[in-house]
């Protein structure tokens, strides 16, 4: 299990936090050449208990620190495609593209969070349609980021003329990374879009089973498993970093390789000098080849 090429990035989670705070760690984290990515979530108030806290938007907050940072590659993981039209979601993730200087991983999922879309009035759907929507959703925003004015009749969603400029720098478009692991639906979609599929769910057991049904549906389409990373995210309690280090170690010997350090709050300082000392730095020289 040798000679692994191994990408690691943070996650900040931006609720019950400031914007100071994040930039800090963000700015920090791009300054370390073995941090590589940098990633938000997509919600409207704060997952937990208490839902009634601080909680900024993703993509206005993204667009930000494209702006502000110089190397790091961002996203969001993931967004939840039922807050925004496809279409309108494909300008904002060329924008923030073109902000970033062709920085940008576009993240994608179906959507869940039952309380904010019904606090925010927002349809949820059944989750079979909640998927099949990601699904076109997908195909809407690959051909509005490739094609001058594409037209689309799907089932939920039509496009006619849909002009969108300018397109994002990175050609021939900026990687999809979808989340989720439904074996039937979800997996399918990721096999025919994604660059990087970001794990959700269970532990080391159920991602080896997952990752395989992926190749499955891979080979049934005539595509490389290969050519899709693998992607996990890891709480990092900065009272033990052992512990983070130690799932991380399961997860690469799994087949992961694409890894997010997924930070709490508050942030110490040198918190990212931290992740790379304590934790990357390490399983990177563990799986050197």
């Amino acid at each position: 299990m040798t000679g692994k090429k191994l990408s690691f990035g943070i996650k900040t989670v931006p609720q019950h936090t400031t914007y100071e705070d994040m930039l800090r760690v963000w700015l920090e984290a791009d300054s370390i050449p073995s941090i590589e990515h940098a990633w938000l979530f997509d919600h409207f108030m704060p997952l937990g208990r208490d839902f009634t806290g601080p909680c900024l938007e993703g993509w206005s907050l993204l667009s930000a620190f494209a702006a502000l940072t110089r190397r790091i590659r961002v996203g969001l993981m993931v967004t939840g495609n039922t807050y925004r039209h496809p279409a309108v979601l494909a300008n904002i993730g060329a924008t923030v593209d073109v902000i970033s200087g062709g920085r940008l991983d576009f993240g994608i999922g179906a959507g869940w969070n039952e309380r904010e879309h019904a606090s925010y009035g927002i349809p949820l759907y059944t989750t079979g349609e909640r998927i099949r929507r990601m699904g076109e959703a997908c195909e809407v925003i690959r051909r509005m980021w490739t094609e001058t004015a594409p037209g689309f009749e799907g089932k939920y969603y039509q496009l006619k003329d849909a002009y969108c400029e300018p397109k994002p720098v990175q050609k021939p478009y900026p990687p999809f990374v979808i989340g989720g692991a439904g074996e039937k639906l979800t997996l399918r979609i990721v096999a025919q879009y994604a660059s990087i599929w970001n794990f959700v769910g269970g532990g080391v057991d159920m991602f080896q089973q997952r990752s395989a049904v992926l190749d499955a549906h891979c080979a049934a389409i005539g595509r490389d498993p290969q050519t899709i990373q693998r992607s996990i995210q890891v709480v990092v309690d900065p009272e033990d970093m052992q512990d983070a280090r130690s799932q991380i170690y399961s997860y690469i010997q799994a087949g992961a390789t694409h890894l997010i350090l997924s930070l709490l709050v508050p942030y110490p300082q040198g918190i990212a000098h931290r992740l790379d000392e304590e934790i990357i730095q390490p399983l990177k020289a563990e799986f050197a080849g």
